[in-house]
């Protein structure tokens, strides 16, 4: 879908500040003491009343994926206040093993280099997250690259049929060197798995990937949580599909190849704890968000109640995305909005992701090295003022602790002047309540008269 940077690991050098200086210095005990203020857009400053640490549980909640660069690397005080940030109020924390962050694990056959992935664990461990791990991608001999060398444009090619044993094995490996991660997930948006000639993604092959990995995990720890099979559900708009969609909305025809996968894999899979996908709000082609960018993200409600009914199972949003990117790397797109418009939407997306029952949902964390970074959760730790805490960072530490899996919502009253659209999610102690328009709108929340800036995202105490 183009969104992720698949770029090889930010390697250490002159001037950068890596994890285990950090914790060298600080400890991790003190990773976990700094002040409250520094957490994920916390109110009060207390301990969380509903924060339950979910480690061995498939419903994990709100939390995010690390990328390229993250809080590993940096300036010294910028790494410990992004440590710091993470640790106040710790969030589940994805990571891949190849890519995103992480070298090559395995260059050549039992020849291994965890020591980038060590890091990024190293950090989760520290700030006190549910470590996850997302199984993708393969080394190059395993995709007829050769031994002891790493191709970083071929990332996401899948690895060759007969490598697919070597692959879980891999795997396996990687589930005794973390003895402490239970949560696995299987490859990535099929990646290299589309089938060119009938057009369709190969989801035969994959699910026999995914039933290798499966097996050697449950053999090396039976508690662990394996999900699949992480694929797109994209969508196209309405009446543009072929044939009778499986699943519509006002946001489009759900994409039937996608549902096909989940079928599939549904129905041939030798076991999973959970369904994994990903999506946007945008269209396949065109990235239109129909009928509108608010709106358009009901399609997270409508499929997950979906994907509940098909697999009876919980189901994980491994990425989610509401700003559709600009064509061809030109200007707008999700660079053109500004970040209260961005938090906006976010925030009505995780409404209907919440309020529909999802079991997970990881956030796409796409920091950079310098100092333009939209939609970022901390300011970049390459920046010696870098660490600071950032508008996403604040709505989705907010929300994790509001509206964790299982929160019983309840109806809420929300009315707005002179035809402005607001929306609203409540439980028994908070009420989030969106101006989804470009203007100031005059609402009345629960009675409560209130009065909100454009775009505005406010918390209400019950």
């Amino acid at each position: 879908m183009g969104r992720h940077d698949a770029a090889r690991p930010m390697v250490s050098g002159a001037g950068q500040w890596r994890l285990g200086a950090l914790l060298g210095a600080c400890g991790a005990v003190a990773l976990t003491t700094l002040p409250l203020a520094m957490g994920f857009g916390r109110r009060g400053g207390g301990a969380s009343s509903k924060a339950v640490r979910r480690q061995g549980s498939a419903r994990l909640g709100w939390g995010f994926t690390h990328t390229q660069y993250s809080a590993d690397h940096g300036e010294p005080e910028a790494t410990r206040r992004a440590a710091g940030l993470l640790s106040a109020r710790p969030l589940p924390q994805n990571q891949h093993i190849m890519g995103w962050g992480a070298e090559n694990p395995e260059p050549a056959p039992g020849r291994y280099d965890f020591e980038a992935l060590d890091e990024r664990v190293a950090l989760m461990r520290a700030t006190g997250a549910t470590p996850v791990l997302t199984l993708c991608g393969a080394p190059d001999w395993m995709k007829g690259g050769r031994r002891g060398r790493t191709d970083w444009s071929r990332l996401e090619a899948a690895p060759d049929r007969r490598h697919y044993a070597d692959f879980a094995r891999l795997a396996g490996r990687i589930a005794r060197r973390y003895p402490d991660i239970r949560h696995f997930l299987v490859w990535n948006e099929l990646k290299g798995f589309y089938d060119e000639d009938r057009r369709r993604w190969n989801y035969e092959g994959y699910t026999e990937l995914y039933n290798l990995v499966y097996a050697e995990l449950k053999r090396q720890n039976p508690d662990s949580l394996v999900g699949g099979p992480y694929v797109v559900a994209d969508h196209d708009p309405p009446g543009d599909g072929e044939g009778v969609p499986e699943l519509s909305g006002v946001w489009g025809d759900l994409d039937q190849r996608s549902a096909d996968v989940v079928r599939y894999w549904n129905k041939h899979k030798a076991g999973a704890d959970f369904i994994v996908v990903d999506g946007a709000g945008y269209t396949r082609e065109g990235h239109r968000t129909i009928p509108d960018e608010f709106a358009a993200t009901e399609k997270f409600a409508d499929v997950t109640r979906w994907l509940g009914r098909v697999t009876g199972l919980p189901v994980w949003w491994a990425e989610w995305y509401v700003e559709p990117p600009a064509e061809d790397d030109g200007p707008g797109g999700r660079d053109g909005w500004s970040e209260q418009h961005r938090i906006a939407v976010h925030a009505v997306a995780m409404m209907h992701l919440a309020e529909s029952g999802a079991a997970a949902a990881f956030y796409w964390n796409p920091q950079q090295t310098g100092d333009d970074c939209p939609g970022c959760l901390w300011r970049s730790t390459q920046l010696h003022d870098g660490g600071h805490e950032l508008p996403m960072a604040q709505l989705l530490g907010r929300f994790a602790h509001e509206f964790p899996p299982g929160s019983a919502f309840r109806p809420v009253v929300a009315t707005a002047g002179a035809g402005a659209r607001i929306q609203a999610l409540a439980d028994d102690a908070a009420v989030l309540v969106v101006n989804t328009e470009r203007r100031p709108v005059a609402a009345r929340v629960d009675g409560q008269a209130l009065s909100l800036a454009p775009y505005e995202v406010r918390w209400l105490a019950c």
